[in-house]
């Protein structure tokens, strides 16, 4: 399967994404007609090196700064004769950005209505980038993105200094739990609308799987540092069909926990965000009977659940223990519809798939067969079977 690997090891921009992706490969002058027809701007596009590293620059000159409400850009892009998908992905975005101020200021979006959001650069970069995108060829691709370097310090705005990242851009990185860290360097790495169209492209969460790279581009920045301020983007064919999640195990011994407290701790962690949770009987030091606690967990959420063991427990100790990555399927929910002596039952059914869309496994929802079964007086597993069978032939 195709893949896009976004590395925003120096940060990202609307600039230096649509600089990657015409350094990518994607039309230089379709896309500068893209968004000199957009915005009151002059492109320019050309070559540079940063630290050695060689990468293609876009220099968006503005011809008069304005401001506009959100409904005002999404209305003139709407006009613009650019494809369908170019002008969706680039109004898209700009909700994104707007979502995202409109909840750091506490102004309604459709009150929103201030210089950043309306600058014409950011429209130019917003459509510059959803239109190589989408010249590229990238639709269907998975979108991955490692952390992203957002730099450190402080960074200044018309009403005052803000720590790095600045609030729209944090809030975007909250709302689609984009992996991020601060440095490499001082000064602000990601801009909010950087964020935004890294929001919008990504779709595959977690580790990239394994790549086989095909082309390479990189997006220079207008900063100065010891790094290359650069975003680089790579395209290649991923071997796995599944999807790669990142993961850790926490894991405790425990002696002295009855089977009550064991059973209503599964409850707890599970409620608590774990994503499983497997209790083993063990032999412990002076032969004394006890159980190994095994918890699946997201890195996010190891810390709280470490404590819910603790506190439920008694434990002394939590081990925690790295995991490079789990293969997952993706999963979906879905319901059939079953008959059985003449009555309808409705039944939940949850699908696996591999990243190609073909079904790996379908299973009923055991709480629903359970409860069909005792309405209709028939055995459990008949009614897993049907519900599996009709399944398959509709989702298949």
């Amino acid at each position: 399967m195709k893949a896009i690997l976004f590395d925003p090891f120096s940060g990202a921009s609307g600039d230096m994404t649509t600089a990657c992706l015409i350094d990518l490969g994607a039309d230089a002058d379709k896309v500068r007609e893209a968004m000199e027809s957009a915005a009151d701007v002059e492109v320019e596009i050309s070559r540079t090196t940063k630290k050695g590293i060689a990468a293609t620059a876009v220099n968006v000159s503005v011809k008069k700064e304005g401001s506009l409400k959100l409904s005002e850009i999404t209305s003139r892009i709407s006009r613009l004769s650019l494809p369908g998908d170019v002008i969706s992905d680039s109004i898209s975005v700009f909700n994104i950005l707007g979502r995202a101020e409109s909840k750091v200021h506490g102004v309604q979006l459709e009150k929103l209505h201030f210089h950043e959001l309306g600058q014409e650069d950011a429209i130019a970069d917003i459509v510059g980038a959803c239109t190589a995108f989408h010249d590229l060829g990238l639709k269907n691709h998975r979108v991955y993105c490692t952390p992203i370097s957002v730099g450190a310090g402080f960074t200044g705005f018309s009403h005052g200094k803000f720590p790095v990242p600045a609030p729209a851009a944090l809030e975007i990185l909250k709302e689609y739990s984009l992996p991020w860290k601060y440095g490499p360097v001082e000064g602000e790495l990601l801009t909010p609308t950087g964020a935004a169209l890294l929001a919008h492209f990504v779709n595959g969460k977690g580790e990239c799987p394994t790549m086989r790279t095909e082309r390479i581009g990189y997006g220079a920045g207008s900063m100065e540092s010891a790094v290359p301020n650069v975003l680089r983007v790579i395209e290649g064919e991923i071997d796995e069909a599944l999807i790669s999640d990142s993961i850790e195990m926490l894991e405790t011994n425990v002696d002295d926990v009855t089977g009550q407290v064991l059973g209503n701790l599964i409850d707890e962690l599970l409620a608590a965000g774990a994503r499983d949770v497997s209790i083993i009987p063990a032999i412990m030091k002076k032969g004394r009977s006890g159980n190994i606690i095994q918890v699946i967990a997201k890195p996010e959420d190891s810390q709280a659940l470490a404590r819910k063991m603790i506190e439920e427990t008694g434990s002394l100790g939590i081990r925690i223990i790295p995991v490079k990555h789990r293969l997952i399927a993706q999963r979906e929910m879905g319901a059939v519809d079953i008959m059985i002596d003449g009555r309808v039952f409705t039944i939940a059914v949850k699908i696996a798939r591999d990243l190609r869309g073909v079904v790996l496994n379908i299973s009923a929802e055991f709480e629903d067969c359970k409860k069909v079964a005792r309405e209709a007086g028939v055995p459990v597993k008949d009614v897993i079977r049907m519900a599996e069978e009709v399944a398959r032939k509709r989702f298949a």
